[in-house]
């Protein structure tokens, strides 16, 4: 038998049904992306885009599919990038043949995440052009080329990260607050300016809070009245628990409450004693008292419960009266029925009795005569 020997060349075309095209138009798409909201930078994302726009329609080999791009956002995280990862999937389901970008630092600045998506992408068949480098990503040989020129652009990332970290600890030790706005306070000229309507709402809360109304119960107050949150949302737990412990709402700031341990993941944690904070106190006008905001603080960090406003008082005591021991309610108890009746202050009929507590039980008749003669001497003296 003779041997035969065939040389095979890759179809460069492509079959739509039964046709064969020889030379398939590419679906194009374009990729911009500027990390800040500053008008330079607003300037180049128009310029990217309107640019890549024409470039693509004007091209008649290419197809028109679209421009992703994302604006204000950083570049060290791609699942952080709506648009980016938008595009992403399009050419996962076979819409896009080709990306133009500006470059390396353009399409991400996370080393892992700039050659992932690159190696994804080229096994099925999208190619990604980087006009700055003017290089493509389906030559696999520049494989070493990407890491080099992607970890420069983390590099370039991590830099800016320490420059503006830089600037901020500048202003800290100096004391000088970056003022951002929060209900009850506008921001003008870098200065926190009291808004009227909604520092009443601010001080109502405080009041509320001091008279032990249960956060929960504070909510459903704001919310049954219509009283919206800065972003026109209703009241939620968290929220307000945020307005009950910001000291700025007493004229202090406190400067680094956060930290980002980690420049690509952005991620802000608490800053609990991981790197040093500062106070300035009296920094603006305040719209609730220090001694208000103090009392306030010391109830929300008690054990003890806050009174509970879905059920009405029974009697003068209820609610306000609490264990020094176990820091439960004292409640009304009746004890020896049959030959001295009598009334006494106990805890352990309390919510939460996981245990029986061994603190004394006082008259009630001996602990509501000394509270209304403590009332009267304070209304007495003037």
């Amino acid at each position: 038998m003779e041997r035969e020997f065939q040389v095979l060349k890759p179809i460069k075309g492509k079959y739509e049904g039964e046709n064969y095209i020889p030379n398939p138009k590419k679906k194009v798409a374009a990729y911009a992306r500027v990390s800040t909201d500053y008008e330079d930078q607003i300037n180049s994302y128009r310029v990217q885009c309107e640019e890549y726009t024409k470039v693509i329609k004007s091209n008649p080999d290419y197809i028109f599919v679209g421009i992703y791009a994302d604006q204000g956002l950083s570049g060290t995280q791609a699942k952080k990038r709506p648009e980016f990862m938008k595009m992403i999937e399009a050419a996962r389901n076979g819409e896009i043949d080709l990306i133009l970008t500006k470059s390396i630092s353009r399409f991400g600045r996370n080393t892992v995440d700039v050659i992932s998506y690159i190696r994804e992408l080229r096994e099925i068949g999208v190619e990604i052009f980087f006009e700055k480098e003017n290089i493509s990503s389906l030559d696999p040989k520049i494989d070493f080329m990407l890491t080099i020129l992607s970890s420069i652009a983390q590099e370039e990332s991590r830099s800016i990260s320490s420059n503006v970290k830089w600037s901020y600890d500048k202003k800290f030790k100096k004391g000088i607050v970056d003022p951002r706005r929060i209900y009850g306070y506008d921001v003008v000229d870098g200065e926190f300016v009291v808004i009227p309507e909604e520092a009443k709402v601010i001080r109502e809360i405080f009041d509320l809070a001091l008279k032990r109304y249960r956060v929960a119960d504070i909510v459903k107050i704001l919310n049954q009245r219509g009283i919206k949150t800065l972003r026109g949302a209703n009241w939620a737990n968290g929220s307000l628990r945020y307005i009950l412990s910001n000291e700025k709402y007493v004229g202090d700031a406190i400067l680094r409450k956060t930290v980002t341990p980690d420049y690509l993941t952005g991620r802000a944690i608490p800053n609990d004693n991981i790197e040093t904070k500062y106070y300035v106190k009296n920094n603006h006008e305040p719209i609730v008292d220090r001694e208000i905001f103090d009392a306030v603080q010391v109830i929300l960090k008690s054990k003890s419960k806050f009174r509970n406003t879905n059920k009405t008082s029974k009697y003068p005591l209820t609610g306000i009266l609490y264990c020094p021991k176990c820091h439960r309610t004292l409640k009304r108890q009746y004890v020896n029925p049959k030959t001295n009746k009598r009334v006494v202050l106990n805890c352990n009929h309390s919510y939460g009795n996981n245990y029986i507590c061994k603190t004394y039980s006082p008259d009630y008749n001996l602990v509501l005569n000394a509270t209304i003669k403590s009332v009267n001497e304070l209304f007495s003296n003037k």
